[in-house]
Formats: structure tokens, sequence, C-alpha cells
């Protein structure tokens, strides 16, 4: 299952790499267009405190107001929609792992939580509707597959169109307030503030496969003003059926035969993913630093520009805390002086391959200093890095990759962080880009 999901996201980088994705953009169907011309009432309950997003001025993705007021914003709590087509996971088991993953992303959104306990949370998904899918009464010998509503596509793969189909209208269960007898769609939902984000789970085997999280996005240019018909994937992959609904929105699977932090794998795929679109200029620009996603232009010697281009033939060490090997393809390339930044979801500082979370070595890094200039001559403090630093979230999301990324994440510019980009300005709190 490891190699295969390093398969997948190997494919994925490259493809990336492929095309210029910025130019990625689709007409909007018949249904989001006149979705978005509805005048539909705002959720219920948003309150008036205006650093609380979304409230009573802007409830919606992509609003005007979020970039407008980006730094006035000292909470998220977007609304979610939960799908279960698993028929071995019965909705109490879907709430508790719902519940311990919109946690384990709010402690990984507490900008240096690892050191500062009072660090708030910044990012607090709230649940609008869990919606049970299951075949019911499920079939003699399909307990542990998924349901037959699960929008399989040629091949066993998931059809993402269905999801803003009137069936699937029906199954959320949002009564159209204008038409009694009738259901509200996902793109009216999207434009309506009632839903930011979806997330469905399900059983991958030989009935269905999805993406780890996939993301249709407005897109910005480097002042972050929206690009007029500018808009394209910005998650883990994309899928082709997927309809733009002329607001940035993201769908993120869950394998219920995994576990807690391998769902964190997803949402920091989702990350890479945006920088890799491009779709925020000055997301790309800082994450790409961050994630060591530009190692040929900080050491031009070097022949690939992050290190998952690593085949599982080859290998890294790192004979000094500041010498890194790279053994690959038959050909040893080596960088000196080489300090390392914040990593990436496959490849914390001093790991040797993907998923390397027991490397033995002590390497030097910037990750908890990262554009805090605290050092000498306004560099970064300088560290020693080693997997102790993220053990402590072993508890909370203790397989795949997940302790590692509470950690990475947490090292990320969040609320009140005193990052300072190339301007020497205030670093802006990444978290809110999730809902631009």
């Amino acid at each position: 299952m490891r190699f295969s999901c390093f398969v997948l996201t190997l494919t994925i980088v490259l493809a990336w790499h492929a095309a210029d994705l910025t130019t990625a953009q689709t007409t909007a169907p018949a249904e989001a267009t006149r979705a978005a011309a509805r005048k539909l009432p705002p959720p219920p309950g948003l309150g008036d405190d205006l650093s609380v997003w979304p409230n009573r001025v802007s409830y919606r993705n992509s609003d005007p107001w979020l970039i407008e007021h980006h730094d006035r914003i000292r909470v998220l709590k977007p609304r979610l929609l939960v799908l279960n087509f698993s028929n071995d996971r019965d909705p109490a088991w879907i709430q508790q792992r719902t519940e311990e993953t919109i946690r384990a992303l709010a402690e990984s959104s507490r900008y240096h939580g690892f050191r500062n306990p009072d660090a708030p949370a910044f990012l607090q998904y709230e649940v609008v509707k869990y919606v049970d899918l299951r075949d019911m009464p499920i079939p003699e010998g399909r307990a542990a597959r998924n349901s037959a509503k699960y929008p399989r596509g040629p091949r066993q793969n998931t059809l993402y169109a269905p999801f803003y189909s009137p069936e699937f209208a029906r199954h959320y269960g949002f009564v159209d307030p204008e038409q009694p007898d009738r259901h509200l769609d996902l793109h009216e939902l999207i434009h309506a503030g009632l839903v930011h984000e979806l997330w469905f789970y399900g059983v991958h085997d030989d009935e269905g496969a999805a993406f780890e999280s996939v993301e249709f996005k407005q897109y910005y240019d480097e002042a972050f003003k929206p690009l007029p018909e500018r808009f394209g994937r910005s998650g883990n992959g994309h899928p082709r059926d997927m309809p733009w609904s002329g607001r940035s929105f993201r769908i993120s699977w869950f394998n219920t035969n995994r576990g807690l932090g391998c769902a964190l794998e997803n949402f920091g795929h989702a990350l890479e993913g945006t920088a890799n679109a491009n779709a925020i200029p000055y997301f790309k620009k800082y994450f790409d630093e961050f994630a060591e996603f530009n190692l040929n232009t900080r050491f031009p010697e070097f022949p690939v520009d992050r290190l998952y281009a690593v085949g599982p033939d080859d290998k890294i060490e790192y004979p000094t805390p500041t010498t890194l090997v790279m053994h690959k393809d038959g050909k040893t390339h080596t960088i000196e002086n080489y300090v390392a930044m914040g990593g990436n979801v496959h490849f914390p500082p001093g790991a040797r391959n993907h998923y390397d979370l027991v490397s033995p070595y002590t390497v030097q890094t910037t990750i908890e200093n990262w554009r805090l200039r605290n050092g000498p001559d306004g560099q970064d403090r300088v560290h020693e890095f080693e997997r102790a630093r993220f053990e402590a979230y072993h508890e909370l999301a203790p397989d795949c990759m997940g302790r590692w990324l509470v950690y990475w994440r947490q090292c990320m510019p969040g609320l009140d962080n005193p990052c300072r980009d190339d301007d020497g300005k205030p670093m802006k709190n990444w978290w809110v880009f999730l809902f631009y």
C-alpha cells in the first residue's frame, strides 16, 4: 500500500511538471450559473464577530472579503459535509474518525504549538451534516465493501460529477427554501455558504479508488486579485468530470481501512498541490522555499528540484549534519553546506527515502525558525533536527506520516506568526488561503 501511494504521488508530481497548470480552466455548467444567480439566505447562526470566518458579512468560499480582511481573521470555522459509503463503518465510527481528524487539523494549525502551549487553534472545522449512504440493509457478503450509491466510473475510478447531481442533493437533504419539494444541489450549497468543504469515506479496493484531496480553485495574481475566468486544479490530482461551481471547493477522500495519520497526508498533499498549481503566487513562492521544492535553484548542480524524484531503488544519506548525498540512477550527487528548511509530506529533514520516520541522522535545519530572521547576520537560526522533534504527536496521529505532519504544519506561518517576507513585511497566515 505504501509503495502504491508512492507511485501515485510520483505520477502526480511528474504530471504537475508536464504542463502549465496556471492555464487550467473550464466553463461553469448551467447548474452552477443558475446557483450563482440565486439569492439564497445565509446559513443560520452566523455571528457578528468579524475576526471569525464565516460571519454575517462573509460566509462563502472565494469571497473578496477574505482577501481584504485576511490579516484580521483569528479563527476559521469552515462548514463541513461528510458522506459515508463504507458498508463496514457505522455512523458512530465515521463521526468519531471525523472528530479525531478535525482535532488533529486544529492542533496542526497552532503556530509553534510544540513550543507554546497557549497557541490557539486557528482551523476549527464544524460538521454541518453527516450523510449515511451505506446499503441498507447491507447485502450478504458485502460487509467490507462500498455502497451501491458510491459514484463509480470506468475501471472502478471514482466519479465526482454525481456529487453535484439532483440525486445526491436528495441524499444531502437540504430543502430548497423557495421550493420545499426539492433539495439544494452542491452548487447551491457552495454558493449559499452552507457547505465549504466535502469529505467522503469509502473502501479502497477493487470497487473504487479516489484522489486523496482535490480542489477546483479560483486563481489569483501576485496582488491577490482574482484572475477573471482563470480557475483550475489545485489539489493532489484532479478528476476530469469535477465541475466548476464558480467558487473554490475542495473534496477529500478517506480510506476507512487506513488511519488518521494517513488522512493527514491527504491534506498535506493538498497544500503541495496548491503550490504546484500556482493558484496563489504568493503562497507558491514561499511554500516552495519552505518545502524545499527549489533544491536545484539553491544548489544549481543538483539534478532535481525536490526529493520526491527519489525512486524506490535510490537513497539519500547525510555523512555530516550539513551534507546531503543522493544516490540516484547509478549516480551520486552531493550538496555541501546543506541546511534543511521545512521539508515536505514525504521527506522530513534528514529523511533517507519516502516516508522515512525513523532516520538515525541528526541534521541542521531552520524549520522552527523559518523566516524569523533571528540568527546571525539576520539569517534564520539553525538548529539540530532529529525524529524526536515530532514523536510527541505519535498518539494523536500514529500511522503513515501523521505525527510528522502535525509538527510540520505547526511550523508553517499561522496566526500571529512573526515571520517576514522578502520585503520585510509580516508573513500572511497561510491557513486563510485554504478558502480563497
